[in-house]
């Protein structure tokens, strides 16, 4: 399955005193080529200094694009802020 829309932008979320874009980014799957698979990725303000695009797992698998991203957008800030969390390594 060929990526209908790459990086559909599924919200803006601040955390940290920044504000991060989120999207949906589909993925092939030969093994299943008629399901969409999915993983978010999270994107800071372009410039700023130590912080970097990230993105979870794949995370959403449904059967169609429209219910992938009905799926992405029933996550609410505080949910999209746990997995931006989880994804951005440790401080020391």
């Amino acid at each position: 399955v060929e990526n209908p829309a790459p990086g559909t932008h599924i919200a803006t979320i601040a955390h940290e005193s920044l504000l991060w874009d989120v999207y949906l980014d589909f993925e092939s799957d030969p093994l299943r080529p008629v399901s969409f698979r999915a993983r978010l990725r999270f994107e800071p303000p372009p410039g700023t200094e130590g912080a970097a695009a990230t993105q979870t797992t794949v995370i959403i698998i449904e059967d169609s694009y429209d219910d992938a991203v009905a799926k992405a957008h029933q996550f609410d800030d505080r949910q999209l802020k746990g997995l931006l969390r989880s994804t951005l390594p440790e401080i020391e």
